[in-house]
């Protein structure tokens, strides 16, 4: 090789040196947000968990006291201890602080469990709908 062709040939190697780099940089980059999603979703998938098992707790406690029904609706929860407790519950659990919906009509119960994760615009729900009869039904 003569010296006019190494010459020309200098600052290839540093060239490919920071492609390299820049195709790593790439990579690690999509691995963050990879994983930054894989945390949202699992995040997300918590509170629909929390907020399904505290609808089915409330729809357990009104199985048991079917004689009260119109008493666990949202006009009346306050009054109701476990109602109100539930509630409570309900707030500590899940973000946002939003009131959870119960309303009773004649047999059928709908539960609306809502929540406002950090950087969502819209607040998430959980619906559960049961029909609870008493013993004499």
């Amino acid at each position: 090789m003569t010296y006019r062709q190494q010459k020309r040939e200098q600052g290839v190697m540093m060239i490919e040196v920071l492609i390299g780099i820049l195709i790593f940089s790439i990579g690690i980059l999509a691995m963050l947000g990879m994983q930054t999603l894989a945390m949202r979703a699992t995040i997300d998938a918590k509170y629909r968990a929390e907020a399904g098992f505290l609808a089915n707790e409330i729809l357990g406690v009104m199985w048991g006291d079917p004689a009260n029904l119109a008493s666990y609706a949202d006009a009346s929860c306050a009054a109701t201890t476990r109602c109100a407790a539930w509630r409570t519950r309900v707030a500590a659990t899940l973000p946002g602080g939003l009131t959870p919906n119960v309303t009773v009509n004649n047999r059928a119960v709908t539960v609306v469990v809502s929540w406002q994760g950090a950087g969502q615009t819209s607040p998430s729900n959980h619906t559960m709908d049961a029909q609870i009869y008493r013993s004499t039904d």
